[in-house]
């Protein structure tokens, strides 16, 4: 038997409007997860130590303000700094598909956009933390 995956949901900057996140957090929740939710106006040192602290598998970061080419590497740097690049970072938001891309290519997990289903979201949170299990194995 497996421990339950532990997500940490974090909606930096100054975005105000955290509907999806919360929607993010219960559906993760629902599916056997232990969320963290951190709340709104969060720095990505702050999301980065919570993230230390609480010692979660996966990183979400809920972002429509546009900042995700600065925030999405800044949280990632933090995590390897305190030797956690073993962390998923993953996260959505207004993301262009480039932009996408571009942060993958970064070391960001898979981002997902508006109107995707929060079941792929959590196949994809699955499947991956499956695979860390059997590395670690």
């Amino acid at each position: 038997m497996t421990r339950p995956i532990r997500v940490l949901v974090a909606k930096p900057g100054l975005d105000g409007h955290d509907r999806g996140a919360k929607v993010v957090a219960a559906a993760l929740r629902d599916a056997g997860m232990e969320v963290i939710y951190t709340g709104l106006h969060q720095t990505p040192e702050m999301i980065a130590t919570a993230a230390v602290q609480e010692d979660v598998d996966v990183v979400g970061l809920s972002i429509l303000s546009g900042a995700h080419m600065t925030l999405f590497p800044r949280v990632r740097d933090l995590l390897i700094a305190a030797g956690r690049d073993d962390i998923l970072l993953t996260g959505g938001g207004i993301i262009p598909k480039e932009d996408m891309d571009q942060l993958q290519a970064q070391g960001v997990a898979r981002l997902f956009g508006p109107g995707t289903s929060t079941q792929d979201l959590v196949d994809y949170i699955r499947e991956w933390f499956a695979a860390q299990q059997q590395q670690d194995a």
